[in-house]
């Protein structure tokens, strides 16, 4: 039990250290130095701001990176998002990226930082706007060149600012309206799923699901009453800082390839990398079944497509997605 425990501090600590740091990357920066801010945050920020223009056209998705080790959760407004993608990251933890494109909650967070395979997930969507904490020295050039619109703490005043609830690093939330002047809508979900009825045929009844990493379990339980998938994660309900319940229409567990990449946290733990291009396969979960499927994206700039056997679209439920990223 003292082993768990030291391990389980262990990498909490790790990920906290590698969201941290000085404004600029230090001269010896060898990839495992903390992660950067682009400017400082101001810790209580005055919720009460006016926005500021971003200069944003309001047409294009926007991706939040979302804390989700225990000391982050609850979350807030992860309930609004169109879509929730959940990855492994350092030490077998995982974080979420929530998209929204029908809706902008008032508040979302806790916001950290980015990944390398963040960049290939989301070339999907036409010129997104990333709201993140930072990154390492040595990951912002690219994130820089990616085609997207990079928002860290300062890019944007009144964007961000630290909550009460919660001790730093967990603590950063932001306001969508301030990055976002209008709600970009439904054609900004560039994903390529199709939604719609249920294959006729194929579906095998599948009321629990669990997928695990090695320091992270996810949990989906289908709700009759509800129409929807109850989440729980590392065995505790997921419920929004309102006490909502998380609860998606349709689950998809997408098992990929997830690789070293060369990039380390503070500790010196690999990133590891979720490939999203290729194909495999995948189980979609809905309306209280699982459809085992396939999918593929052929390119960066294309969506995902799940298809059954026989090489139909497979609809997912109105409402919203969880796509969980597992190991092939």
């Amino acid at each position: 039990m003292t082993t768990a425990a030291l391990l389980a501090a262990a990498l909490t600590v790790s990920l906290a250290a590698g969201c941290t740091g000085t404004n600029q990357p230090g001269p010896s920066d060898d990839g495992r130095g903390a992660e950067q801010d682009r400017t400082p945050q101001t810790p209580n920020q005055d919720p009460g701001q006016e926005p500021s223009q971003s200069g944003l056209t309001g047409e294009s998705a926007l991706a939040v990176k979302i804390d989700n080790v225990r000391a982050a959760r609850p979350h807030t407004g992860t309930d609004s998002a169109d879509i929730i993608y959940a990855e492994q990251v350092e030490g077998g933890l995982s974080r979420l990226m929530a998209v929204y494109a029908t809706k902008l909650p008032k508040v979302v967070g806790p916001v950290r930082s980015a990944r390398e395979s963040d960049l290939e997930l989301l070339r999907q969507f036409d010129h997104p706007t990333l709201a993140f904490s930072g990154a390492q020295g040595k990951l912002m050039p690219l994130i820089d060149k990616a085609p997207l619109n990079p928002q860290t703490p300062g890019e944007t005043s009144g964007a961000y600012y630290r909550g009460s609830d919660k001790s730093a690093p967990h603590n950063l939330y932001l306001r969508p309206d301030r990055l976002m002047p209008s709600v970009p809508g439904a054609d900004a979900l560039t994903t390529g799923f199709t939604y719609g009825a249920a294959p006729s045929s194929g579906g095998t009844k599948d009321t629990s699901e669990t997928v695990r990493y090695p320091a992270a379990t996810f949990r989906f339980t289908w709700s009759p009453s509800r129409d929807r998938y109850l989440v729980s994660m590392d065995g505790t309900p997921s419920v929004t800082t309102t006490g909502k319940r998380l609860a998606p229409a349709t689950v998809v567990v997408q098992y990929v390839k997830i690789r070293k990449s060369g990039f380390h946290d503070f500790l010196g733990n690999n990133t590891p990398y979720t490939e999203t291009v290729g194909s495999g396969k995948a189980k979609v979960l809905r309306d209280g079944k699982a459809y085992t499927v396939d999918w593929k994206r052929e390119k960066a700039t294309d969506g995902t497509t799940f298809t059954t056997g026989d090489g139909d679209p497979v609809n997912f439920a109105e409402g919203q997605v969880w796509v969980v990223f597992a190991k092939a």
